[in-house]
């Protein structure tokens, strides 16, 4: 039972007896004091005024004496205007401190039985990935990761857009420029490689479109008629007849992005429960495109092509199916949709796509709705805002993209030049400082990206993020080498200890009680992240935790003190700091790590 309810399950028990009538729990509003005030949480009394018919004061002071003098747990009341102000006795928060140091698996909530699916990542295979992805795909995992402490079966999945024009774009440019180059011969990775092959058939389209403009073309005409966009064009046609020849280069080209992609996934500690491919899935929701007009919701134009018209809805019209047969992204997405639904009987599907999409996902939803799936409003779209550089948003064209891989790179070599200026490591084997440094710069990383909203744009600075103070992963890291630390010299000395050593009668200083308070709201905050999908939620509480046992730290020097009774408690209590601190982060895919 939280405090809030324990408050509210006693002011129902004093009112029943103060003034004999009965009340529930939604008529009252209990919340944690405001700091200006004395009190550990304030219980509202304008409520009840009209069951008292006394002052909202003289309330208050009623409803507080009858607490103090028959709930123990009560030490002290004031009433300021209409808000009345509870203190706690030391044994109420060491016996709320005692329940949560013995579960093992605090913070995890009970199994709810439901299943949800989270898609996230899903890239082109025409280029590597990118900071872009980075903040997706942290995202995605965190967010399943976190809708897994709710209790709930998460599958982690991944679409690969593994078809299209722009994989035939590379495909092309390999042929022309680098057929027999591979990521073997090349010493470069798979992904980077392909991606090059994209930059290079981009470069002979622009040649080519200047050309035709120079001998008179308009350029919207040459753009069209440029002769490698024909060519690309060709090829996917063959691609899409099952040319042998296509077929095998394609996945070939295909089979290197993918073990590119994958050392990524790897560096960045990411795995799926299944990946799906655009090459076989491209063809899904035809059949609802036929149901669609059968149903009289879909329109079929003179040229062939299907539309749905959701002007009605405040939107615009629709293409479901181009004249030519061919689908277009909505169309598959029907299809995905429908499929995982039916084989998984998913309570809710969440796609995490960047805030571009908003309209889309809309769309998707409404006309789901129309086509009859009750389950439409289960979808939910994880719209999350653009990651700009200090120096501006990225763009491809102009190469200030920044590559995944390179990012990766940079971070360790940051952590690692930070780590070694402190000097605190050099007992430590060259294998231990290499997993610290992967540990360090995957956490600054991780922590910076998912720290912020998702809604909102984001400011992403490299060493702002690796920074050992502040709000950041690594002083989240430090501080539990710390509290490790004291741990391990506790056992050096030969001192034992485990809950039986957490005693009601145990004197509590106000900045322990403030870390008991932070420990208890844990489980609050996993509920609320996950009900508003926001990891960032839990990042927050992970530094706010954090920071008040450095506070603490501080001001306390738990080794030094005499009373071992009071010494063991201390450990206990830090003990579970530490736990809370590991179970947070992990929801996060942070690491921390015991030494430092």
């Amino acid at each position: 039972m939280t405090p809030e309810q324990f408050i509210t399950s006693k002011a129902i028990e004093a009112v029943k007896n103060i003034y004999g009538a009965e009340t529930d729990a939604s008529m009252l509003q209990v919340q944690v004091t405001r700091k200006e005030f004395e009190g550990d949480y304030t219980l509202v009394v304008f409520p009840l005024v009209r069951l008292s018919r006394k002052s909202p004061e003289v309330t208050g002071n009623e409803i507080g004496e009858w607490l103090k003098a028959n709930v123990p747990e009560v030490e002290a009341c004031n009433t300021v205007k209409g808000f009345l102000n509870i203190s706690f006795s030391a044994s109420y928060w060491n016996g709320l401190f005692m329940e949560m140091a013995s579960d093992s698996d605090y913070g995890q909530l009970p199994p709810t039985g439901k299943t949800i699916m989270v898609e996230f990542s899903s890239p082109n295979t025409n280029k590597p990935l990118h900071l872009g992805h980075i903040r997706n795909i942290l995202l995605g995992w965190s967010v399943s990761r976190l809708l897994e402490a709710n209790g709930h079966r998460v599958m982690k999945v991944n679409l690969v857009n593994d078809r299209g024009i722009h994989i035939c774009k590379s495909m092309l440019a390999w042929k022309k420029l680098w057929g027999g180059r591979t990521p073997e011969s090349s010493g470069q990775k798979g992904d980077h490689l392909v991606g090059d092959c994209y930059v290079a058939f981009n470069d002979i389209y622009k040649k080519e479109v200047e050309e035709l403009v120079s001998g008179g073309m308009s350029e919207e005409e040459a753009k069209k008629n440029a002769p490698s966009l024909k060519e690309a064009q060709e090829m996917l046609l063959k691609w899409e007849q099952g040319d042998k020849e296509v077929r095998s280069l394609w996945a070939r080209m295909n089979g290197w992005v993918y073990t590119g992609f994958d050392k990524t996934y790897a560096d960045l500690g990411i795995t799926f429960d299944r990946t799906y491919y655009e090459s076989q899935t491209y063809l899904l929701g035809k059949a609802l495109v036929q149901k669609g007009l059968d149903m009289g919701i879909f329109e079929r134009e003179a040229d062939g092509s299907v539309w749905c018209d959701l002007t009605a809805d405040g939107l615009d019209r629709k293409l479901l199916l181009r004249g030519d047969g061919t689908s277009v992204y909505i169309t598959q997405d029907l299809g995905t949709a429908e499929q995982r639904f039916e084989e998984y009987s998913l309570d809710e599907m969440i796609y995490v796509v960047g805030n571009e999409q908003n309209y889309h996902f809309q769309v998707l939803k409404l006309i789901l709705a129309k086509l009859g799936f009750k389950w439409a409003d289960a979808i939910y779209h994880l719209s999350y805002g653009m990651v700009e550089l200090p120096e501006g948003k990225m763009k491809s064209r102009e190469g200030t993209v920044v590559d995944a891989d390179d990012l990766i790179e940079k971070m360790y070599n940051t952590a690692k030049e930070t780590s070694l200026e402190l000097g605190k490591i050099d007992n430590m084997t060259p294998e231990e400082q290499d997993r610290l440094f992967r540990m360090i710069s995957m956490g600054a990383l991780k922590y910076f990206i998912i720290k912020v909203d998702p809604k909102k744009t984001m400011l992403f600075d490299p060493k702002e993020s690796i920074d050992f103070n502040g709000n950041t992963g690594p002083f989240i890291q430090y501080t539990h080498a710390r509290i490790q630390s004291i741990l391990r010299k506790a056992g050096e000395r030969g001192i034992a200890f485990g809950t039986d050593d957490v005693r009601k009668d145990t004197a509590l200083s106000s900045k322990e009680v403030r870390m008991i308070k932070l420990l208890d709201i844990f489980p609050v905050k996993i509920a609320e992240a996950g009900d508003a999908h926001s990891p960032a939620l839990i990042a927050n509480y992970a530094y706010e935790l954090a920071k008040e046992f450095n506070q603490y730290y501080h001001d306390t020097p738990v080794l030094k003190e005499e009373d071992m009774a009071l010494l063991k408690y201390r450990l206990v209590l830090i003990d579970t700091i530490s736990r809370v601190l590991r179970k947070a982060m992990d929801i996060l895919g942070i690491t921390l790590p015991d030494r430092m």
